[in-house]
């Protein structure tokens, strides 16, 4: 077995066993609070056992009905991935195109910079229902801008800002001797961004880019609960949250289901560090 595959297994491991902690510790938590006063309810209608949530993700979604919780929760939850997933393609091409600017110029880079902190300091649940009360009034010839454009705003607005502070501190990684180095070759700007500076900047880029495909799936989840957008998973928690007297388990199966659509967005960024790392030269990882 090569060092790669046990590396992998070592992580599943690591993976497997903080589950494992997790559920241990949600069902220690109802045993203390079965013993004494906690500052939080931890009934079964709050804090449903760990079983009882898998036996809920098994019952049918309404009564009669032939499809199940759970497979109601994966419609949902691919359905948010894949708006997550272009929230993330527009908020990645966004924060690099706003990077590339900044450390091409300073004078940019001095007056955008602020502005590109300030917009996350607006809150999103504020935000949410103003960008589809906008959206709601844009038409352009046959295409009429709906409520999953909106939601995919959302998510490419939270995306964009990791990824345009990361990638900036890898683009001005290169060193002097290095940028001196391609400027006695008589490299273009462009010559430099791609034989230098991209390459110089997988370090920090690799890393912004979990950090935007986590924020996607956050602000997906978050404009669907906020803006009331039907299909996704967002939908689904405010839904089956007002079940919670009678099935107070459905609730934590959608809510698991999110926690699982923003593993599947970190994992999938993972595989093109892999892919990076594989194929790009060892001195331009270092």
């Amino acid at each position: 077995m090569g060092s790669r595959a046990k590396r992998g297994l070592v992580s599943l491991g690591w993976a497997l066993g903080g589950v494992l902690v997790a559920i241990l510790l949600w069902e220690g938590v109802k045993v203390l609070g079965s013993i004494i006063t906690l500052p939080f309810e931890t009934s079964d209608q709050a804090m449903p056992h760990v079983w009882s949530i898998v036996s809920g993700a098994m019952q049918p979604e309404v009564r009669g009905s032939d499809t199940p919780v759970w497979q109601t929760v994966l419609i949902a939850a691919i359905y948010t991935l894949v708006i997550a997933f272009g929230g993330f393609l527009i908020g990645v091409a966004v924060g690099l195109l706003l990077a590339i600017v900044m450390q091409r110029f300073a004078f940019f880079e001095r007056g955008l910079l602020p502005f590109v902190i300030a917009s996350q300091t607006v809150p999103l649940i504020a935000l949410a229902p103003l960008i589809v009360g906008i959206g709601n009034r844009i038409s352009i010839g046959p295409f009429e801008w709906g409520q999953t454009q909106s939601i995919m705003f959302i998510a490419a607005y939270l995306a964009f800002f990791p990824l345009s502070v990361g990638a900036l501190r890898g683009l001005q990684a290169a060193t002097p001797t290095q940028v001196e180095l391609m400027r006695s070759y008589a490299a273009t700007p462009r010559q430099a961004l791609w034989k230098l500076r991209f390459p110089a900047s997988i370090p920090y880029l690799v890393p912004a880019l979990k950090v935007s495909a986590a924020a996607a799936v956050v602000g997906t989840v978050v404009a669907q609960i906020s803006t009331g957008g039907r299909g996704g998973i967002g939908r689904l928690i405010i839904e089956y949250a007002r079940e919670t007297t009678a099935q107070p388990a459905k609730v934590y199966v959608a809510v698991i289901g999110a926690v699982i659509v923003g593993l599947l967005a970190a994992g999938l960024v993972a595989l093109l560090d892999l892919y990076l790392t594989r194929n790009l030269p060892k001195e331009t990882l270092t």
